[in-house]
């Protein structure tokens, strides 16, 4: 069974552990700080640690949890769902965590033949492209 920071993270291999700062942060995930405020404003991500001034400081897991819920997003997972996986995790249910995650993968799945499909057709008419630049063939379908 992996451990409860597996379930959120997505079993990535952990970071050593050190502190970042907002803007470090935000590159190392993709974020702009704005998507990182706003995650934290609505409990997406949970609040980081404050160094001096109040400057926010996030550690290594705060960093590979955000990741994780980047990857969610950016596989369309709704921010609702990533919430609910959120909360699950918090809770320490495993069940939920796994159903969210079962039902995100079939969705990624069914995108990913759909893109494989257009990948195809697109493939076909680059080489029907290619024939008409090469003066093989004359017109045909777009």
């Amino acid at each position: 069974m992996h451990s409860n920071t597996e379930c959120l993270k997505g079993g990535f291999k952990r970071l050593p552990e050190q502190t970042f700062t907002i803007s470090e942060a935000a590159e190392m995930t993709g974020l702009s700080i704005d998507t990182l405020r706003y995650y934290e404003k609505i409990g997406l991500v949970g609040s980081p640690n404050r160094g001096p001034g109040g400057q926010r400081m996030y550690g290594s897991e705060d960093v590979g949890k955000i990741q994780f819920v980047t990857y969610l997003k950016r596989t369309n997972m709704p921010l609702k769902k990533i919430m609910a996986y959120v909360q699950s995790y918090n809770e320490q249910d495993e069940d939920s965590c796994y159903a969210l995650l079962d039902e995100h993968r079939s969705s990624i799945e069914s995108q990913l033949t759909e893109l494989n499909t257009t990948l195809q057709l697109i493939r076909y008419k680059l080489e029907h492209f290619q024939e008409i630049k090469d003066g093989k063939e004359k017109g045909g379908n777009l």
